[in-house]
């Protein structure tokens, strides 16, 4: 076993130097001034928040000056920093990076410790060499949930694998409300903040529920997140019930200093600079004060929930000793963590699902893809028997999903989950209100296909990451029929970060505040352990691209488009280029099987229907036949500057050309070849794969000029944008970044 977490020290420290080689992507600080010259204190304005951890080390740079230094407070769009050395009076501008190996260096020394015990290597041996027989009563077991109660009593470690929407919170609730009816301590862990508030929630719940739950008993220790408790969960809940006077201090400093940062924005003087210190020195002997009785607060409780990050960092939990230790969302731990985490309790209880996202790394090192590449599940030898056909003795398998329509679910259930799942009876019923709902009334699951439509796929020059721009809009359109439907709560996923960030974009100008609901546009990670009623996923790729990007086709590609699809409940919306994928990806990559399982449920949106089941119109975003050319030639005569992509083989009309020469506008046009009846328009060198036109950086239209779409089939279809903000990001990313 020591040699075992020497591997797992080595894995670590080779993470860590790679953090400390390429760093990560810095923060712009801007206005700095210095605070104090004893120990160089700067204050700093941000153009976005900042949320770093006090106390967090931080490395400044500008230019060719690098200073190491810590964060003394971060609050909104300022932050105070405490440097190693001089930067001068004035700062007008650095780079500020937060690098997290130092959390890894925690975890280091953590498992140094368990090294030096015998009782906690005991504990990591049982969890990565599990038992081959259970020791729970099977004859006394009562239901599924009495048997995971039974199983956490008497097993030293109990896995518990949780496909989505099978109740894994509450389950894992009642398993610790249990333990504590019980009088044994617990410690809830999990890598996300969210997750720990909302199995905390439901812990608290289900004990006021039984008239057991107290004050201080069950305790959210750490930073919380947007999951709100009427009941006293979190430590600074508990600060107002019963040291009213410290907390009172606390906000009322806090809320002075916001206001002394609010005025070293607009202003600055020494008389300013000299109270911001007093102010800092002032919270600080407070924040001492209340982080003692935060240490109370953990001394008296009996179930306690905080992240693993934190139980590696606070002494005051990884000094502490408990009967039962409950990880959530494992799958997404390093190996090391769930062993630390493992090793503060006499019992163990790992919940994840292994066919979703895996730990995140960057070191290409073998013993960091060994090790905090893959999960514990994998590692410990649960993964074997399941592919083996079998569980293994001390698995327990969550069986039954309530989240997704079984149409929905039917794909996942049988391809991913090896038809181990089921549907709870009565779940079409319950989401039928969803599926009722626009786009595809009716539907709970519709494949959008863009094949034959133009070779939109392309590579952002800024982000080298790819972007389809009719998909995006043929995306966005779904979510707008969803939400002037009714559909309040929607999620837009998809492979490539410039895609979600366009999308963002295009959710933030175009909807207003009403309009937006809770519609979230990101990656995948972001929607691991959450849900929606409606998920657009977006898989981007097309011609021209030769091949599917590796996010689609590498080995994680199943656990990526399994959490695309399991995030929703009534409603899955597929936006791909069918054709395109049926020739260039195997039929054993987990996205051809889900278009092919489309295609024979009948599922497919052919691109000859998009007139159909586009009902309502957003007045930025105008949908028309692409020879129509009305409102492009009314802009064009309009226009301060055009930029036009004419891709090789299309051509322009008399009337095109006609249009183009009489703007009174600067004409930009993008092509390998030279439109000579245009001689006063600036010639670029550059073939786009589909033709645009750029209005003043405000319009954006697609999909024209038409004439000479190459393997385009009617109807031919163009979209008009206005949008500065969107089309100003489609641009910068379409051309080189000298032009």
């Amino acid at each position: 076993m020591k040699e075992m977490i020497e591997e797992w020290q080595l894995a670590l420290r080779a993470e860590i130097a790679h953090l400390k080689k390429f760093g990560s992507r810095p923060i712009k600080i801007v206005n700095g001034r210095l605070l104090s010259g004893d120990d160089f204190r700067y204050y700093f304005d941000a153009r976005s928040p900042i949320q770093i951890p006090s106390g967090s080390k931080i490395r400044i740079e500008m230019k060719q000056i690098k200073r190491e230094g810590r964060v003394l407070s971060s609050e909104g769009k300022n932050v105070i920093l405490a440097l190693e050395g001089d930067f001068g009076d004035q700062i007008r501008e650095a780079d500020l990076y937060h690098d997290p190996w130092e959390l890894l260096d925690e975890l280091h020394e953590r498992l140094e410790e368990i090294k030096k015990s015998k009782r906690r290597l005991a504990r990591v041996s049982k969890l990565m060499n599990p038992p081959k027989t259970v020791k729970h009563p099977e004859e006394k077991i009562k239901s599924h949930l009495h048997e995971l109660i039974l199983r956490s009593k008497y097993n030293p470690v109990t896995y518990v694998w949780g496909p989505p929407g099978t109740g894994k919170t509450h389950n894992l609730a009642r398993a610790a409300a249990n333990h504590f009816f019980k009088g044994n301590s617990v410690l809830i862990l999990s890598h996300s903040n969210q997750a720990v508030d909302v199995l905390m929630r439901e812990i608290a719940l289900f004990a006021e529920k039984r008239e057991k739950f107290e004050e201080g008993k069950i305790m959210r220790y750490g930073l919380q997140r947007d999951v709100p408790s009427i009941l006293p969960l979190y430590t600074d809940q508990l600060l107002r019930a019963q040291h009213p006077d410290l907390a009172e201090e606390k906000e009322s400093i806090v809320e002075e200093r916001k206001n002394l940062k609010d005025d070293l924005s607009n202003s600055f003087s020494n008389r300013d600079s000299t109270q911001l210190l007093k102010l800092e020195s002032k919270l600080g002997n407070v924040l001492e004060k209340i982080r003692r009785k935060e240490m109370e607060f953990v001394k008296n409780a009996t179930i306690i929930g905080t992240t693993l990050t934190k139980a590696a960092i606070d002494e005051t939990i990884y000094r502490k000793r408990v009967d039962v230790v409950i990880i959530d969302e494992a799958s997404m731990a390093y190996v090391p963590q769930a062993a630390f985490a493992a090793s503060l309790g006499k019992r163990v209880v790992i919940c994840g699902d292994f066919k979703q996202l895996p730990p995140i790394a960057s070191s290409r090192h073998p013993l960091v893809s060994k090790w905090l590449k893959e999960d514990v599940f994998h590692r410990a030898g649960i993964i074997e028997t399941v592919e083996s056909g079998n569980l293994h003795p001390q698995l327990f398998l969550l069986n039954e999903q309530r989240r997704m329509h079984p149409v929905i679910s039917a794909f996942t259930n049988k391809t991913i989950y090896h038809s181990l799942v089921k549907d709870y009876p009565n779940t079409a019923a319950l989401r039928e209100v969803i599926t009722e709902k626009l786009p595809f009334k009716g539907r709970a699951s519709a494949l959008i296909d863009t094949s034959h439509t133009g070779a939109y796929c392309f590579t952002g020059h800024s982000s080298k990451s790819r972007m389809n721009v009719w998909q995006l809009f043929l995306s966005f359109q779904a979510i707008y029929e969803s939400l002037r439907s009714g559909m309040t709560s929607i999620g837009y996923v998809t492979p490539y970060r410039a895609q979600s960030k366009l999308m963002g974009l295009l959710i933030e100008d175009l909807l207003s505040q009403t309009d937006q609901a809770d519609i979230l546009s990101a990656t995948v990670h972001r929607f691991q352990g959450s849900e929606r009623d409606m998920m657009v996923f977006d898989t981007v790729d097309s011609d021209p691209e030769f091949r599917p990007g590796m996010l689609l086709t590498g080995n994680n590609s199943e656990r990526l488009i399994n959490v695309a699809m399991t995030r929703t409940k009534g409603k899955f919306i597929h936006v791909s280029n069918v054709d395109y994928f049926k020739k260039r990806m195997p039929q054993s990559k987990t996205l051809r099987q889900l278009v092919e399982h489309q295609l024979q449920k009948n599922e497919r949106i052919e691109p000859t229907q998009i007139g159909k089941w586009i009902t309502h119109h957003h007045a930025q975003l105008k949908w028309t036949h692409a020879l129509n050319t009305e409102d492009v030639f009314h802009d064009i005569q309009k226009a301060n500057e055009i930029i036009i992509s004419i891709p090789s083989g299309t051509s322009l009309t008399k009337e095109w050309i006609k249009t183009l020469k009489s703007s009174p506008g600067k004409t930009i046009i993008l092509s390998e070849t030279v439109v000579q009846a245009i001689p006063l328009a600036v010639h670029m060198a550059y073939d786009v794969p589909f033709p645009f036109v750029a209005i003043d950086r405000k319009i954006f239209y697609i999909g024209v000029p038409f004439e000479g779409m190459k393997n385009v089939l009617p109807p031919a279809v163009s979209v008009r944008l206005e949008s500065a903000l969107v089309t100003g990001e489609i641009v910068n990313q379409i051309l080189p970044s000298d032009a």
